[in-house]
């Protein structure tokens, strides 16, 4: 085998892959460790590619966790890669050149064996396998017997924070960094930027991969991990002090979006000046060992959508809300989702509260900039809508943007195509604007912006509309789309919630966009009568006959719904239900009507034109007190029409209606508390997000692959 394997499927006969999993230990110390690392490859991108390693070599890492316990090959690797990844901080006077190379080879292979590990045995299981001692002769664990997996845990956010990805010299003062770059000039005639840059993007992905993996053991279990031992490393100990570092660092990588090297620019060349260690080893090793990367699909060149985007942006940002959604333990709150809520921007001077030693600052011009841009993303969609629910800096600062459209307008076109995306992005697209409704002043000045032509709304030509009537439209649009297709009351309830938050602020509402709010009471009244029809051929079926009369709404308010059939039980919730909607979408307009009537003739228009619909709630039980107020504006308007004659124009109808604006007395409208509705989490939030979060994991991790039929926390179609 060895030098000369050809394809994935001989990999099991490796021989360096067969002695890392055989039955002899082998010491940190021992030179094969050099021989297994220093191996060049173009890094599997996608989880077909893993699909394949995964399955090529299964045999081996079934050999591996058999023999591991008795020959602790597993821990003599992990501590190589941690000996490696000290040298990298060690002083300028280092002539080891290979030390960056090989702890990123060496991290590649540790994290395909942890992905194995994870998925086939418990975390008590596991941690047997980084506690392994020598029984005899020489040992560098020592008497002290470290605790590896906290160590490599560490080791993986240390390197995560203090590698920088490209012109290293400009962002750190730290010498053994300033001695690397210029080695790296000194050989590479690409500069720093593709020789350094690239391996140290790689190897920064690679650990943050690595900490996902880590994370993994929550894949296989039904119940949210309340309770779990690489939570605690995390949470506690040696890795809490990184903990606004990390968040910071991962944040920053999401907003700098860095493109992923071209595949192969990171691998090491033969020196010019005759070879040396460096191609010593490299020219004997790596044309043996996993130089099959570079063949067929894996090692294949990267897909176009890849090279437009950011491996390691997108995954800092699922590691992001990975730990963001660790349960708090009894004694300790979640330090990461405290870190989230409480950094501040770069600008803000205020002194930091003492009660929480995990806030930092950032950048929040170059973050509001990133998150508009990456709408189109679950993930990014999800950042968002915890950055607004839970950190007020943020939540102050996107409010006072005079370019509220740019985070508005993505969130729009996401609820637009509601059929294209999971129910899960909805929501968190629509949460987002119910919280951004909370705000008066947002509701103000979203009808101030005036936008031209928007391209993805396809129902009507929009040549010129205000943010706040394409608000409203979409809305609208996702209600109606909900009542044929979904028939989601949650999704009901936010939709409406969102527009009743902006009821009291309407202004210059487009006639489109009056017209739709119109239409939906119309749709909603067709609803109702059907959903009443229903009922009563029900209830008269259950009398014996067809012939009864229709039952008031009296009736149905007095009934016993104890004594309906399961089938007139259903049609009387429907009809509460479809009731409650009206009595919103009612509310809605009459909050528009009494305190902004004057900024709004398009839906006076409207209103009037469809005068019709409300003439069967007026007597409803359920609706008298608040159709008194529409009633009245609907007789006021319709007797000044009346008396300007017939054949009245539409420009003349609405200088009508402006002049009666002014004219109406307003203490003959009746009085209503502002509508004013507020997001709140439920009960227990982690029990929708950790699925939701491990989804898009298992969706959208860069080169990650968990086999389906593994998974136990969330369905293949859930999200």
């Amino acid at each position: 085998m060895g030098a000369n394997s050809s394809s994935i499927s001989e990999l099991p006969e490796n021989e360096y892959l067969q002695k890392l999993s055989g039955s002899e230990p082998i010491s940190e110390n021992d030179p094969f460790w050099n021989q297994l690392l220093s191996f060049s490859f173009t890094t599997p991108t996608n989880s077909a590619d893993l699909k394949l390693l995964e399955e090529a070599t299964i045999s081996v890492c079934k050999s591996l966790v058999e023999k591991n316990p008795r020959t602790g090959n597993l821990g003599s690797l992990i501590k190589v890669f941690l000996s490696r990844t000290k040298e990298l901080k060690i002083s300028a006077e280092c002539q080891n050149h290979l030390f960056i190379w090989q702890a990123h080879n060496a991290l590649f292979i540790i994290c395909c064996l942890l992905k194995v590990f994870i998925s086939r045995m418990s975390e008590e299981e596991l941690q047997l396998h980084f506690t392994y001692e020598e029984k005899a002769g020489p040992s560098s664990y020592g008497a002290e017997c470290e605790d590896l997996i906290e160590e490599l845990l560490c080791c993986l956010i240390q390197l995560i924070v203090e590698i920088p990805l490209l012109y290293p010299c400009q962002h750190t003062d730290s010498n053994w960094w300033k001695w690397l770059c210029s080695w790296y000039r000194g050989r590479y005639s690409g500069g720093v930027t593709s020789a350094l840059g690239d391996i140290t993007y790689s190897i920064s992905l690679e650990a943050v991969t690595t900490l996902i993996v880590f994370l993994s053991c929550q894949l296989f279990h039904k119940e949210i991990l309340r309770e779990s031992l690489i939570h605690r490393y995390l949470m506690h100990g040696r890795c809490l002090p990184y903990t606004s570092r990390l968040v910071k660092t991962l944040l920053y990588n999401f907003i700098r979006q860095e493109r992923s090297p071209p595949p192969g620019t990171h691998v090491f060349q033969q020196q010019t000046d005759g070879g040396g260690l460096l191609y010593g080893i490299a020219s004997g090793v790596a044309t043996g060992l996993w130089t099959v990367f570079t063949l067929g699909g894996v090692g294949s060149k990267a897909s176009a959508q890849l090279e437009q985007c950011s491996p390691l942006a997108s995954q800092s940002l699922l590691l992001l809300l990975v730990l963001a959604n660790l349960t708090d333990t009894p004694d300790t709150p979640n330090p990461y989702r405290q870190a989230i809520m409480s950094f501040k921007n770069t600008q803000d001077n205020t002194a930091f509260s003492s009660s929480n030693p995990h806030a930092f600052q950032i950048n929040f011009n170059s973050l509001y900039t990133a998150l508009c841009e990456q709408q189109k993303s679950d993930q990014a969609t999800l950042l968002l809508y915890m950055l607004l629910h839970q950190n007020s800096n943020v939540r102050t600062y996107v409010l006072a943007r005079a370019d509220i459209e740019n985070l508005v307008l993505p969130i729009l076109e996401i609820l637009y195509h509601v059929e294209e995306r999971n129910s899960h992005h909805v929501y968190m697209a629509l949460i987002i604007l119910l919280i951004l409704t909370e705000d008066d002043g947002f509701n103000r000045s979203i009808h101030e912006v005036i936008l031209k032509n928007i391209t993805w709304y396809a129902e009507r030509v929009l040549t010129e509309i205000s943010l706040g009537s394409l608000l409203i439209l979409v809305v609208i649009r996702t209600i109606q789309y909900n009542m044929t297709r979904t028939r989601d009351k949650y999704l009901h309830t936010n939709c409406l919630a969102a527009l009743a938050n902006m009821s009291a602020q309407f202004r210059s509402l487009h006639q489109y966009a009056a017209q739709r709010i119109i239409s939906l009471f119309s749709l909603l009244s067709k609803k109702h009568n059907k959903v009443l029809e229903q009922a009563t051929q029900s209830l008269r079926s259950s009398l014996g006959s067809n012939d009864s009369p229709l039952p008031d709404y009296h009736f149905w308010e007095m009934t016993d719904c104890l004594h309906f059939s399961e089938t007139k039980l259903r049609h009387a919730q429907d009809l509460n239900v479809i009731e409650e909607v009206i009595r919103m979408m009612l509310e809605i307009i009459n909050s528009c009507l009494t305190t902004s009537l004057h900024h709004n003739p398009n839906l006076v228009y409207a209103l009037l034109y469809k005068r019709d619909l409300f003439e069967q709630f007026r007597t409803h039980p359920s609706f008298q007190d608040i159709m008194q107020n529409i009633d009245l504006v609907i007789s006021f308007f319709s007797s000044r029409l009346e008396q300007a004659g017939a054949e009245l124009s539409v420009e003349r109808v609405l200088e009508i209606i402006k002049q009666g604006a002014v004219a109406l007395p307003k203490d003959r409208l009746r009085k209503f508390p502002e509508l004013k509705f507020k997001y709140v989490e439920e009960e227990q939030p982690e029990e929708f997000f950790i699925p939701y979060v491990w989804s898009l994991v298992y969706n959208s991790a860069v080169a990650l692959y968990w086999n389906p039929r593994d998974i136990q926390l969330f369905t293949m179609d859930s999200g």
